[in-house]
């Protein structure tokens, strides 16, 4: 005779069932637990400890250090003008890195070396694995031709009124034009090196050493050589320089010529003189007028720098007043005079 079954004991047996058989076939949804997520993310709150008096006053005071040397670090962060936390370093040449141009959209970095190369770089397309440079080009190498010489390079420039000329001067008598893509636009003739009258020739007849854009005219550019001379070009005349200024030379034993290491030329743009400020290896720093004529200088500083020291670095003020230079003797040096009235 069957034993009857109550109700109570039918339920116990589909709850054991439900717990041993699977509740859906299939691939099931992952769904996240947030209540538990968040529990476990919080902070306990430790209770009350007890701890010995001295040990406590002793940690007071180091927190109180502490609070005092973060204090000294807050201040010294503040008096940072420049971020010093992020940099990228491009390891894209081979050797000395010797000078670097920025587009004005900041969006392309050409740099020149003593590799005889320049790279361009260009930083939309980098990323954190590939911070190299897209292009690489000889500014001296000659088409056709295996067994052409390479020289480093000195200078380049980006023009600040057009972005897609580039002037680059390599240890050559002859500066080049290059496009924002590396491609040679203009090459300076060279000068006839037998002629004793520089003002006779039509370019450079010896190493140009560096050079700077017209402030005001995107066609325009100087560029200053060993051989005691700023020659001031049309890009699109190549043949031949706009204007020639012969620097003469005081400096004892010097036979009137020295080699001319920075040039500089200030914007009338924003209310300033038109200045041309070169500096010479004789130590002396030589002004003229920016619309000439090209003669005599408007004035000149004799001592500016040590002799046979080399000036690489030259600027000038907005208002055309400030002149900073920075010479091979280790000093900068500013000077405020009203160079031209």
């Amino acid at each position: 005779m069957d034993r009857p079954t109550g109700d109570n004991e039918l339920s116990v047996s589909d709850e054991q069932l439900r717990s041993f058989l699977p509740t859906g076939f299939g691939k099931q949804a992952r769904t996240a637990n947030i209540a538990k997520q968040i529990d476990s993310s919080r902070r306990t709150n430790p209770g009350p400890s007890l701890q010995d008096p001295v040990e406590k006053d002793k940690d007071q005071a180091d927190d109180e250090n502490d609070d005092e040397d973060d204090d000294d670090d807050e201040e010294e962060e503040e008096e940072e003008e420049f971020p010093t936390t992020h940099e990228v370093l491009l390891k894209t040449h081979e050797r000395a890195v010797t000078t670097a141009t920025l587009d004005q959209s900041g969006s392309r970095l050409i740099t020149g070396s003593t590799d005889c190369t320049i790279k361009l770089h260009d930083f939309a397309a980098m990323t954190p694995t590939t911070l190299r440079a897209f292009k690489s080009v000889d500014p001296t190498a000659v088409k056709g031709s295996a067994a052409s010489e390479t020289h480093p390079v000195h200078h380049v420039a980006f023009c600040p009124l057009s972005a897609g000329h580039l002037l680059v001067v390599s240890a050559t008598p002859q500066a080049k034009i290059l496009s924002r893509d590396g491609d040679t636009l203009t090459e300076f003739v060279k000068g006839d090196m037998y002629l004793r009258d520089m003002h006779n020739t039509k370019g450079h007849i010896s190493e140009v050493t560096t050079g700077t854009w017209h402030p005001v005219d995107r066609n325009q550019c100087v560029t200053a050589g060993t051989d005691s001379t700023l020659r001031i070009w049309d890009i699109n005349f190549k043949r031949s320089q706009k204007e020639v200024i012969v620097h003469k030379s005081r400096a004892a034993g010097s036979a009137g010529r020295t080699r001319m290491t920075a040039v500089a030329w200030a914007s009338p743009v924003r209310g300033g003189p038109n200045v041309l400020v070169g500096a010479a290896l004789d130590g002396s720093l030589v002004m003229w007028s920016g619309n000439g004529p090209f003669t005599r200088p408007a004035a000149e500083i004799r001592d500016a720098h040590l002799k046979d020291t080399w000036t690489s670095g030259l600027d000038i003020s907005v208002d055309g007043r400030v002149v900073v230079t920075r010479g091979g003797d280790d000093t900068i040096k500013s000077g405020l005079k009203d160079y031209i009235q």
